[in-house]
């Protein structure tokens, strides 16, 4: 089991955002959560990668508890993560901000550099390897957010709508880019809005309504089950069913 997370809760102040929640994640999967807005979907997401200290529960990655570990200790044991907003260096170059990745593995910077340059290739970011972060619209700027953390070489990465604001034909190319990384040996867990994107990557669907987790399975099984279509896709299941 690469992830093991047991009955997380998370409560801010009285108010349990998250209760007693269960992910178990196993090497080569790619595990989509879902849920429509103040779920508690995001908020679990950061107590799996440490942004969050969970209330109750806990947190295993690879054979360690990382419960009550910092973001750095979980990226040091090859868990990476992803923001809704591209947490970018805009001053920096391209480069560079991949680079601000690669450091954690490669602390001199001729590795760091040629690290960062194998991964800007592979992300398709080569042409626009040495402009301004800052210049890069949003689907470039979600690539490289992306590239950043590829270059801490996780073994677990976890995308925080990753996909989020982009076009039909954009989503269709980061699908792509996604399913690369996927079969590069990168296990995944997906935050998403999006259902073409969890229909087309995840194998697995977790649902969460009200800070609990109300379903699981494969994605059709998931978009099917009556208490997801009226928690979550409601009329717009219907809609896309007429």
């Amino acid at each position: 089991m690469l992830l093991d997370a047991s009955a997380v809760t998370k409560s801010f102040q009285g108010f349990i955002a998250v209760h007693r929640a269960d992910l178990q994640v196993q090497e080569g999967e790619i595990v989509g959560l879902i849920g429509p807005n103040g779920a508690g979907k995001s908020t679990f997401f950061n107590c799996l990668t440490g942004d969050l200290t969970p209330t109750e529960g806990r947190v295993r990655f690879d054979g360690h508890d990382v419960t009550r570990a910092t973001p750095e200790a979980h990226a040091r044991l090859g868990m990476g993560r992803t923001f809704q907003l591209p947490a970018t260096f805009n001053d920096l170059s391209v480069l560079e901000n991949v680079m601000v990745g690669a450091f954690l593995r490669h602390p001199h910077r001729r590795r760091a550099r040629a690290e960062a340059e194998r991964v800007v290739e592979f992300t398709g970011l080569a042409p626009h390897a040495h402009l301004r972060a800052g210049s890069l619209g949003t689907p470039g700027r979600k690539r490289l957010e992306i590239a950043r953390v590829l270059a801490t070489r996780p073994r677990l990465m976890l995308l925080d709508e990753a996909l989020a604001g982009l076009t039909p034909v954009e989503i269709r190319e980061a699908i792509e880019l996604v399913r690369t990384i996927h079969g590069s040996g990168v296990t995944l867990v997906i935050v998403e809005h999006i259902m073409e994107v969890i229909l087309s990557l995840a194998q697995r669907v977790l649902v969460f309504n009200q800070g609990q987790l109300i379903a699981s399975g494969k994605p059709e099984q998931v978009v099917n089950d009556p208490a997801v279509i009226e928690a979550y896709l409601g009329k717009r299941k219907t809609r896309a069913s007429a």
